[in-house]
Order: structure tokens, then C-alpha cells, then sequence
């Protein structure tokens, strides 16, 4: 039988963090395969970019440390599975996927988080 450990990250390192309007948000995840999924927890819509992995990445990953790039949010009271957006670029309206976060501890404390340092 397979032995299962969980290893839960012990630090995620933020280096840079943008309060972003929604519009910007949702143009932002359409590529030209389509549209990446964002993320929502308690209340904030968010995006995040991680490092290319190479040995020192994944070394301080296998220690318990995540670095993210970027992290993009914006206020979003409710959870919707579904965003649309009306893009004039491409003379169409796109879906966007949202992806409820909420069970995730990590999300959980990153969102907590956010609204302690970046108060309006």
C-alpha cells in the first residue's frame, strides 16, 4: 500500500499584488485558446501568475515555500460560476470560468490577507 503525505505550504511569498478593475480582470484571461478560469473566496475575485519552475523554485516549493508573481483582484461580494464579458476586440461576448476557492486554506488566508493590506 502507497504511503500519502500532505505537505501544505508554509509560506506564500506575494511580489507583487494589483487591486485591478473587473472589466481588466476578465480581459486579462482571454488568450487566443480561449479563456483562463479565475478565482473567487470570500468575497475577492483573483488571478495569480507563478514563477517558471526551475531547481531553485522547485527547492524552495519542496521546502514549503510558493513564490507568486503577480496576484490580480478585485471585490466580488457574491460567487457567480459564470462571468461574461462583452469584448468589442472580438465582436463577441466570452465566458469566463470562476473557480470557488473558498475550501482552500491557503486561498482562505491569502484572501484575509488581502483585505487587512489593501483597505479602499
Amino acid at each position: 500500500m502507497a504511503k500519502i503525505t500532505h505537505a501544505p505550504i508554509k509560506e506564500l511569498v506575494l511580489h507583487d499584488v494589483i487591486a485591478v478593475d473587473k472589466q481588466d480582470m476578465l480581459r486579462g484571461r482571454v488568450t487566443p485558446a480561449g479563456t483562463m478560469p479565475l478565482y473567487w473566496c470570500s468575497g475577492v475575485l483573483f488571478s495569480f501568475s507563478s514563477f517558471p519552475m526551475n531547481d531553485q523554485v522547485i527547492k524552495e516549493h519542496l521546502d514549503g515555500t510558493l513564490h507568486w508573481m503577480e496576484v490580480q483582484f478585485t471585490m466580488e461580494p457574491e460567487y457567480v460560476p459564470i462571468i461574461q464579458l462583452n469584448e468589442e476586440e472580438y465582436k463577441a461576448q466570452l465566458n469566463v470560468r470562476v473557480i470557488d476557492t473558498s475550501s482552500v486554506e491557503l486561498h482562505r488566508e491569502l484572501i484575509k490577507w488581502i483585505k487587512e493590506n489593501y483597505k479602499k
